[in-house]
């Protein structure tokens, strides 16, 4: 079964009303619901957070989950501090998963909306 994260860039809170109305609606009517979603508030926040490098950073850690930051850094060959900083705000925003120092993605793809 393939886990996914659905991303949604803009829309504002009607379009988040009314994902979590038809969720709702498809649990009420017996249907299991298991989604995942993110949402940013516009294009400039989705792209200060989503850079080549932290895409890069994700694409990684989701063939090879890592027992710590500093693992991370040197198998992507790149400053720790800077490894570092990615990782926090990519936790904070819910793309890594950590389990004590352990880092993963808990996703294989992300699934990403543009709203217009």
């Amino acid at each position: 079964m393939t886990r996914e994260l659905n991303v949604h860039v803009g829309g504002g809170f009607d379009a988040l009303q009314a994902r979590v109305g038809d969720a709702l609606r498809r649990h009420q009517d017996g249907e299991p619901v298991h989604e995942d979603h993110l949402t940013f508030v516009d294009w400039d926040a989705f792209a200060r957070t989503m850079t080549a490098k932290r895409l890069e950073l994700l694409r990684y850690l989701h063939r090879n989950p890592q027992e710590s930051v500093a693992a991370l850094a040197r198998n992507l060959k790149r400053d720790y501090r800077r490894v570092h900083e990615d990782v926090e705000l990519l936790t904070a925003a819910g793309l890594i998963a950590r389990e004590g120092l352990a880092l993963s993605t808990g996703y294989d793809e992300i699934r990403t909306v543009i709203a217009l």
